[in-house]
């Protein structure tokens, strides 16, 4: 059951990756990164880490994406028409997609591709956020302090543009 269920998140999740990628509207793309990022929390309920699944809703859903959507916003990036397509006419990328689905389903039901499943225990399930804060706040805190501030070079990065862009700079 939880093959099925691996299958449906990791589909949608290819999906709305290629979605990310493909759509010329910010804000569609935006919307699929939405989509993209809750299918991966919903991977991490799969491999019974709670913890990582929230974080990832909350960091990323919750706030990357929301200063995404406003610097898309401040900069109106967001004013194509409606009648484009995603792939717009272009039969490589078309053929791509389709390659790309039949070689994973072909690994998939060789029993080339699967994800090891493993024994949890319930210590350590418990001892997962212990563990995840630890070394967040001592090993890594270097590097989770430098994209802190990179995030907000990029915010103040985006203010000074659309500033400039309306004269007031």
């Amino acid at each position: 059951m939880e093959l099925i269920f691996f299958l449906i998140f990791a589909v949608i999740a290819i999906a709305s990756a290629v979605g990310v990628v493909t759509f010329r509207n910010p804000v569609h793309s935006a919307l699929s990164l939405i989509i993209c990022f809750l299918q991966v929390a919903a991977l991490f309920i799969l491999l019974r880490s709670p913890f990582l699944a929230v974080m990832q809703v909350f960091i990323y859903v919750g706030a990357v994406v929301v200063l995404f959507l406003f610097a898309v916003l401040i900069l109106n990036l967001g004013r194509e028409q409606m009648k484009e397509r995603i792939f717009h006419g272009s039969p490589l990328v078309l053929v791509v997609i389709v390659g790309f689905v039949l070689e994973v389903g072909y690994l998939i039901f060789k029993g080339r591709l699967d994800a090891p499943i493993g024994p949890y225990t319930e210590q350590a399930l418990a001892l997962d956020t212990e563990v995840i804060g630890t070394l967040l706040f001592t090993k890594y805190l270097f590097p989770f302090e430098v994209v802190s501030l990179l995030l907000l070079v990029a915010l103040v990065g985006a203010v000074i543009l659309a500033m400039k862009e309306k004269g007031e700079g």
